[in-house]
């Protein structure tokens, strides 16, 4: 049985058979949205079957809903996230408020090492509760694929506890939810002073055991000023890389501290934050998309720049030099507790100066292209996962940026069903 969606006023974000083998989009191409109106779409097993305008032929046996003149979008991708954590840090906002800085505030035992020293503490269950809450939440705010990292653990136990967690939730919700190890994240009080060691640690107990039980999708390390350096980030991906586990980098948030040169050496799927850029980075990202493995895609975090109140990546320049963006959430206690993609979108037009139409492909098609699901999710084709959104107002791609605050989907459709959470 087919089910068929119809009366849709207008469909965003089709997948158009000129797309690029990569099927995103690149530089002045991220303006210019696929669209078809007065339109349907036909859905078997979760899967779309088949996209047209006006009505299709129908059997006896289809279900028919009337989506009574809406616009249609594909649900967004979230491809950074921090998800699972046992509480928030208000205590470090009010020391932000006051002047100290992320990496003061870190230097301190704050930050990162704040959050581990909670998560410690914390149940599996009670933190795949807290976590199963967020995630509902982001669903209803559209987004129907999200990256999820470890990286609060920092120890053994605490790094496969949060990896399991995130299994945990890949089974309980239909959508497509990828694990990224993070045990890089930062130093333990412990290692401070004997780094080496606990990067033997990660490489020796952490990473096998990853790998054996099958928890993590990607690895990820934080290559940057006062974390972990370029040497020491190449060994922990040399390492992951014998194991076959594909690599995202968190770099230069900090500075221009190597992160992206690191990234496209060990062909990462992608480094995020890149507050600090030039166009020597640009260059190196714009001709990874020639290499084998599919380039490395440059994911901005403007959640992170806003309540951290450090600078925005230049992203207006990387579109105009011609890179695919990606933009998510960083959704975290700390220097990002924001989980809903549609106030990125607004920080990223009123911040970045990126159109709204170039945040609509950063949050769908590109994003997807970062974790390697752009024939899965982030655009809406035959084949595709049946994945997404019903708006409440027309021109919604420009409605999402411009109302900030206000969620403007209307109904979530995860593989053809409604999600009710």
């Amino acid at each position: 049985m087919s089910t068929i969606f119809t009366n849709i006023s207008k469909i965003h974000g089709l997948m158009s058979p000129e797309r690029n083998k990569f099927n995103l989009k690149f530089g002045q191409e991220m303006s210019q949205v696929d669209c078809l109106s007065d339109a349907y779409i036909k859905v078997e097993n979760g899967r779309i079957l088949e996209i047209g305008s006006g009505m299709p032929e129908l059997k006896d046996e289809d279900q028919v809903i009337d989506l009574q003149g809406k616009e249609v979008l594909p649900g967004f991708v979230d491809s950074h996230t921090h998800l699972v954590f046992a509480a928030p840090r208000h205590e470090e906002f009010s020391l932000r408020i006051k002047g100290a800085s992320y990496e003061e505030i870190a230097e301190a035992g704050g930050g990162i090492l704040n959050s581990a020293a909670k998560l410690r503490l914390m149940s599996e269950d009670e933190l795949f509760d807290h976590a199963s809450e967020r995630v509902k939440s982001m669903i209803l705010h559209g987004t129907t694929c999200i990256e999820i990292k470890s990286g609060y653990g920092l120890s053994v136990d605490s790094e496969l506890k949060m990896l399991r967690v995130i299994k945990r939730l890949k089974e309980a919700f239909p959508i497509l939810i990828k694990a990224t190890f993070l045990g890089a994240h930062a130093f333990p009080k412990e290692f401070k002073q004997q780094p080496d060691a606990y990067i033997d640690l990660i490489l020796r107990d952490m990473l096998p055991a990853v790998i054996a039980d099958d928890l993590a999708d990607h690895i990820d390390v934080f290559c940057d000023r006062g974390f972990f350096t370029q040497e020491q980030t190449e060994r922990i991906l040399t390492q992951s890389q014998k194991y076959g586990l594909p690599s995202k980098i968190h770099g230069n948030e900090l500075g221009l501290t190597g992160g992206v040169q690191v990234a496209v050496k060990m062909e990462s799927w992608s480094v995020d934050h890149l507050e600090h850029c030039s166009e020597v980075e640009f260059e190196l990202m714009r001709d990874s998309f020639s290499h084998e493995y599919g380039g490395t895609m440059p994911v901005a975090l403007p959640g992170t720049s806003y309540f951290l109140g450090i600078p925005y990546a230049p992203t207006r320049k990387m579109i105009d030099f011609g890179l695919p963006v990606v933009l998510a959430t960083d959704f975290n206690p700390g220097s990002s507790p924001i989980h809903s993609l549609q106030n990125i979108a607004s920080l990223a037009c009123t911040q970045m100066k990126m159109l709204p139409e170039e945040v609509f492909h950063a949050i769908t098609c590109n994003a997807a292209h970062s974790l390697r699901l752009g024939n899965e999710v982030g655009s809406l084709g035959i084949g595709m996962r049946a994945d997404f959104l019903v708006m409440k107002t027309r021109d919604s791609i420009k409605t999402i940026p411009y109302f900030m605050g206000q969620n403007q989907v209307e109904r979530v459709f995860i593989e053809g069903q409604e999600f009710f959470a």
